[in-house]
């Protein structure tokens, strides 16, 4: 079954998909977080068009494991998503994965301009395949 992960940010959020059988995530895209008010719908519509069942959305937890502001944000795309797509919406942990997926790229020779436009994508992709991983 198809999972799409979203890491949310406030002004994109990256998308990553698994394969049809759950194992392997893959970025997707990268959408504008803006308008705010149709972000859920937007999101909904990329699950029915690529066929996703579950969706997962990135928590943004401080190193101490506390929750600040950005993890309400989350919390409440993560409920709008739910009501929007009628899919179970579950939120996971996304400590430095764009740290990780920053560094990536930069360990890969990507050059400044490329890792702004997919940092997005493939920290959702790392948060993705992290879910998928402990999932089995």
């Amino acid at each position: 079954m198809r999972v799409l992960a979203v890491d949310p940010g406030s002004k994109r959020v990256g998308l990553a998909i698994s394969d049809p059988s759950g194992t392997i995530a893959q970025p997707l895209i990268t959408i504008d977080a803006e308008p705010a008010e149709t972000l859920a719908a937007r999101l909904a519509e990329i699950a029915e068009q690529k066929e996703v069942k579950r969706i997962v959305v990135g928590l943004p937890r401080r190193m101490d494991g506390s929750y600040g502001p950005e993890a309400k944000t989350a919390r409440e795309l993560g409920d709008a998503v739910r009501k929007a797509s009628g899919l179970p919406v579950e939120l996971v942990d996304e400590r430095l994965t764009t740290v990780a997926a920053e560094r990536s790229m930069l360990a890969a020779g990507d050059k400044r301009a490329k890792r702004r436009a997919g940092v997005d994508q493939v920290a959702a992709a790392l948060l993705l395949q992290s879910h998928l991983d402990r999932k089995r």
